[in-house]
């Protein structure tokens, strides 16, 4: 059973719903009455647009509840809880059909609320590989689709060249297994405590945001909250893993969230063969200090290999860092070129989580494809 939180902010409503997938814990302002209540039944009222927002791996929608209780009190705005986080129930991330679970359970929530269609997609990090997946199968449900440092259309790691191309035919050097063993466990321990590297709070300072962004305390409780909400194991986060024979010696799994997102089964390109006349705008936005989606990862074992933190790097020719950013950009041009339309807009002095670091320059974005 999933719980409604009693902590959200003013505005900001907590409630959950049990679709014919999952029991599905989601945030919601605006579009009328009883928005600062948690629960219940909502009524229902006309909006001038409604926005769901997708949040990413080991977060919540708690990283998107500023974002939405400032919103104009006439936009719809929903942020689910993803299978696995936050307060949605838990169930095994099936890898092998790359984030279509994540979809799917999108697909199911958006029907059990009604939410008609067509509406605004944002997704962030993972959240917007979610996002792409759902808009190459279901592109007129999608007005406008925005893209916040989104994963790579090719996936997290493996892969080099703007095409691409798989670095080994298993894909090593993707997957589940290559999370950091400290940062899970502190995870499943629900540690809350500043001390070590790898510690949940040390992260989300370090890497989430850009290292000059400080924290309200409040705001950062909550932030950490979200990523402890996160189901560790070998089902969710990271997953399960294969041993291999290329470097780094592991390959993908097939459950998991990391091996779900690894190129061997996350395949987003395709979102260039929407057809023109369904092609929904798409807005990306980045930060231009984000240490987790970038040409240089630092979550990304060529990077790390390169920087000689992982051994035995076998160099630039076999195992480039993952061309992150440049392969979305080279998409979406592609994207472009085939009928549609995009808009890269990159914040200065900013990390992975711009709705998070510059909330008022991210809504006056996003209100502009609103």
């Amino acid at each position: 059973m999933t719980r409604t939180r009693d902590d959200t902010l003013e505005g900001v409503a907590s409630r959950s719903v049990t679709t014919d997938r999952l029991e599905t814990h989601y945030l919601e302002s605006g579009g009328g009455t009883g928005a600062g209540e948690t629960g219940g039944e909502r009524e229902a009222v006309d909006t001038d647009s409604t926005v769901v927002f997708l949040h990413g791996n080991v977060s919540s929608s708690r990283f998107f509840e500023d974002v939405i209780s400032s919103l104009p009190e006439r936009y719809r705005a929903i942020a689910p809880d993803l299978r696995g986080y936050g307060d949605s129930e838990t169930k095994p991330v099936d890898a092998t059909n790359g984030l279509g679970d994540f979809e799917a359970d999108l697909r199911a929530l958006v029907s059990e609320l009604d939410l008609g269609t067509p509406f605004t997609l944002v997704g962030w990090s993972n959240g917007g590989g979610v996002a792409m997946r759902y808009a190459i199968d279901n592109p007129g449900d999608v007005d406008s689709l925005v893209l916040v440092n989104p994963l790579s259309p090719y996936g997290f790691g493996g892969t080099k060249g703007e095409d691409g191309t798989p670095c080994f035919e298993d894909y090593a050097g993707s997957g589940g297994g290559l999370g950091n063993d400290a940062f899970v466990s502190g995870l499943a321990d629900r540690d809350r405590s500043e001390g070590g590297e790898a510690s949940p709070r040390k992260i989300l300072r370090t890497y989430y945001v850009a290292p000059s962004h400080t924290f309200d305390t409040e705001r950062e409780e909550s932030y950490l909250t979200g990523m402890l909400d996160t189901v560790t194991g070998a089902e969710n986060y990271p997953g399960n893993a294969t041993q291999s024979e290329n470097w780094p010696g592991v390959a993908p799994g097939d459950a998991g969230v990391n091996n779900a997102i690894s190129p061997k089964y996350c395949s987003l390109e395709q979102i260039t063969d929407i057809d023109p006349d369904e092609k929904p705008p798409v807005l990306w936005l980045r930060g231009d200090s984000d240490q987790i989606v970038s040409n240089e990862s630092l979550f990304d074992v060529g990077t790390l290999g390169r920087m000689g933190t992982v051994p035995d790097w076998p160099g630039e020719e076999v195992f480039p860092p993952q061309p992150m950013v440049d392969q979305t950009r080279a998409a979406l041009e592609e994207y472009a070129d085939a009928g549609g339309e995009f808009e890269e807009v990159v914040f200065g002095k900013t990390g992975h989580a711009p709705h998070v670091e510059v909330p008022g320059d991210f809504l006056n974005r996003l209100e502009s494809v609103l």
